[in-house]
Formats: structure tokens, sequence, C-alpha cells
């Protein structure tokens, strides 16, 4: 048997309860971190992340603790004002043992039902989202993802913002070569994939009512970066070299604030990492958009949604009447037999 053969042999995935169960512990904590928590009469950007941050931290003290190895991370994105109206994004990811569940979903700052404009985008999404969710499934491949939602964004006079993948999950691996493209162009290109039993998807749909291209206007807002495992490079100064040891002890695979690093050598010692490519920065884009991520299971029986927040009420005015949509919309997301679509290879 080959390297290869025995990796994939080894990989554990939805096979196994334990594995199902980390899944959903931590898709548990991130839905209860989103959800259960109101926005505070807050508008500075900092402070909120900060009060966000918080609240993350404080579940990390809950049972899990005591049994399992957790880490919480969340960020607040202030993506754009739609007709003076803003909108706030709260991206959350945890893992458990290095089973990692993320949700993110957008508010609108507004009192009552949300209109406009805004209520458009935020319809769009959620239509996105569920279209995706039911054609994520075994048999079904990237490339009918990526058509549909762009087909849904169109029917509510949007679009879904470019450069936003969706990827398959592993064990201590968020972004695997197994992707979902937003919006296909000759500029960026995936590979064609099928969607396989057995498999996690972490699905991010952004509707935009500009030009769907995000911007990067202030790289100092960056605070979420993850450690480049395949890159390499003798680091001058003291303070990066610190930085880099600390990052490589506590964050060696997964994403991390810069909040959590020693405050005083962080910011510098970070600069240098990231001109030299060792740390993978995620920049705060802004655009007029609304973003949804949710996290689903593959399971034999079907698609098992473990993430998501409940929208606020909104008053669209767009109602799409696309006869493929609707069909779409009218897919289960249950097999109706034990052992459902397509099952991942596996080696005897």
């Amino acid at each position: 048997m080959s390297d290869d053969e025995m990796k994939e042999e080894k990989e554990p995935d939805l096979r196994s309860p334990d594995v199902v169960t980390k899944y959903k512990c931590a898709a548990e904590v991130a839905n209860t971190t989103a959800h259960d928590h109101q926005y505070p009469e807050l508008r500075e950007w900092r402070e909120l992340t900060l009060w966000i941050d918080c609240s993350c931290g404080e579940m990390a003290l809950g049972p899990l603790k005591e049994l399992l190895t957790f880490n919480g991370l969340s960020r607040l994105r202030v993506y754009a004002l739609l007709s003076r109206t803003l909108l706030v994004c709260r991206d959350i990811g945890c893992h458990v043992d290095g089973f990692t569940a993320v949700v993110a979903h957008t508010h609108v700052l507004s009192e009552g039902p949300v209109t406009g404009c805004a209520a458009d985008v935020l319809a769009a999404a959620h239509t996105a989202v569920e279209v995706a969710l039911r054609l994520v499934r075994p048999g079904k491949k990237n490339k009918d993802v990526t058509e549909a939602i762009q087909k849904v964004a169109s029917a509510y006079d949007c679009k879904i913002a470019e450069g936003v993948l969706s990827h398959q999950l592993k064990q201590l691996v968020i972004d695997t070569n197994k992707v979902i493209l937003s919006v296909s162009n000759p500029e960026t290109r995936v590979d064609d994939a099928e969607f396989e039993e057995n498999e996690v998807y972490a699905i991010d749909i952004v509707t935009s009512t500009g030009d769907g291209k995000p911007k990067l206007l202030d790289e100092k807002q960056t605070t979420v970066y993850k450690r480049a495992v395949d890159k390499n490079y003798h680091l001058k100064m003291k303070a990066s070299k610190f930085i880099r040891s600390e990052i490589n002890s506590r964050f060696p695979l997964m994403p991390f604030t810069a909040r959590a690093l020693e405050e005083k050598r962080a910011r510098l010692g970070l600069v240098e990492c990231v001109n030299h490519e060792l740390l993978q920065p995620y920049p705060v884009l802004h655009e007029k958009s609304a973003r949804i991520k949710f996290t689903v299971l593959l399971m034999p029986n079907g698609s098992d949604k473990i993430t998501g927040v409940p929208l606020q009420e909104y008053q669209q005015t767009k109602v799409p009447d696309d006869p493929e949509i609707k069909a779409w919309l009218g897919m289960g997301i249950k097999s109706n037999r034990k052992g459902g679509g397509k099952k991942k290879k596996g080696k005897k």
C-alpha cells in the first residue's frame, strides 16, 4: 500500500461517530456565540470586535474545556452603507480537536424590519444559501453550485461577490483544494470536483448590490492571520522571531487574532512575517453586500446543516419567479434511503 493510500485510509471522517460529535460540538459553540448575544449599543469597529472576542472566550471556559481541545475565533466586519443603512457581518469559527465549524451572518443596524435594497441583498443571500444547501450533495459538482448561486443573485438584481471560495473541511485543514468558486471568470479557475458522501463543507455566500468586487481599504484593519506551513524564511528582526515562535507553538495550523499575541511586539513582528509570506492575512474587505456562511455534513441520510443563525425580519421588494430556482428550492436535503448518495472512495 502506498503512503497516499495509507494516509487516506487513516484520515478520520464522518464514518466515525466521534468525528460527527466533535463537528457538532464545535457547531454548538459557534451557533451559541453568534445567536445568543445581541449587538451592543456600540458603533466603533474595534470595540465591537473586542466585545465579540470576549463572548467567544467565555464559551471556551464551559464543559468542553475539560474533555476536548477547543479553540474559538470570531471577527466582525463592517461591509458597507446601503442607503445610509449599516450592515455588519459577524464571522465565527470554532474547532474541537481540529474539526472545525464556521458560521457567518449579516445584521442590519436598524429598528424594525429591514426594507429596501438592504432587504433584497439579504433575501438574495438567504435564497442562495438554501439553493447551495440542496446542490452540495453527493453526485453534484462544484460548478453546479457556482452557476446556481449566480442565477439566484441575478434574480434579485444583485451579484455574487468575487474572490469568495467555499472549501471542503478536514481535520486541522479549513482550506483544502476541493473548493466551490463564487464567480466563474477567465482570471479565476478551480478544478472540477464532485461532492461525495462523508465530506464536510464550509459554504460561503456573499451577495452584493455593488459591482461584486470587495475592496481592501486599509491593511491596518487586518487582525486575523494563519500560518503558511509551506513557506520558510530566515527572519531578521528579534520581534519577528519572537512572534513566529509564539505562532508556531500556539497556532500551528488554525487562524488566530493578533490580539492573542504579546501585544507590544505583535504588530512590528507580524509585518515582516506577512511581507515574506510566512503568514496568510485575512483582510477586511468592504462592499455593499450581505454574507451568510454555514457548515454542512454530507451524511449517509442526507445533508446536515449544523451552523446557521436565523435572519432578522426583512421585507424584500423582489420575488424571483424563475422555475429553475423554484425547482432547486423544492429539492429535499435528506435522502429517502439509508446510505444516501455517492460514497467517498475507501481502500480495502
